[in-house]
């Protein structure tokens, strides 16, 4: 059976919802359940640069003043999750190699590996995810043969999320439905034994 998730890097509910899913599909797994996880890539910021400019900045703009107490609520979310969040230092930039990145370890069967390393080094390693030699480092980190390909593959999978019309994400894409948004991992066990069925 076959998932695909569409979630983008700097997104906070589409790592809390990739989070719960993996533990999710660790419990379906481990019921003898075969899966096999592929992901669509969205971009927040499709006209940020690669360089990027600090998170702390992007939030004020959604925040204001509020932006240090919003930082807190979601670090402290994070935790419940079993994640820890460092924004100060955090780099809001590009997404689109992170991607590819993506999309290049999915083909060598490191998806999940490397979309969990990504999070990781936006959210609590406060590294830019837009820059090449970031990218290169971490996918050496997780086992991914480094290639320049997988641009077309990229602009493909943003081309059908719009056909899909998903304008929000997370969105988990199970059988023949679809979950919107950072699902329990209830739930998310739930989907998969009913398309599995």
């Amino acid at each position: 059976m076959k998932v695909e998730i569409v979630l983008d890097v700097p997104c906070v509910w589409s790592y809390f919802g990739f989070t719960r899913f993996e533990r999710a599909a660790a419990r379906f797994r481990a019921a003898g359940g075969e899966l096999e996880v592929g992901f669509l890539p969205y971009q927040l910021a499709p006209d940020a640069t690669a360089e990027g400019e600090p998170k702390v900045r992007v939030l004020r703009r959604s925040f204001g003043d509020d932006v240090g107490k919003a930082i807190a609520g979601i670090t402290a979310k994070a935790a419940e999750e079993g994640l820890e969040f460092h924004h100060e230092g955090a780099i809001y930039s590009n997404t689109f190699e992170a991607h590819r990145v993506i999309a290049l370890a999915a083909r060598q069967g490191l998806g999940e590996a490397m979309v969990e390393r990504l999070f990781r080094a936006h959210h609590s390693d406060e590294l830019n995810v837009g820059d090449l030699g970031v990218l290169h480092k971490l996918a050496a980190e997780v086992g991914v043969e480094w290639s320049d390909e997988g641009a077309d593959v990229v602009r493909e999978g943003l081309e059908r999320v719009k056909r899909l019309g998903i304008r929000g994400i997370p969105v988990f894409l199970v059988g023949n439905g679809r979950l919107h948004g950072a699902q329990s991992e209830d739930a998310l066990v739930e989907a998969l034994e009913r398309a599995g069925a």
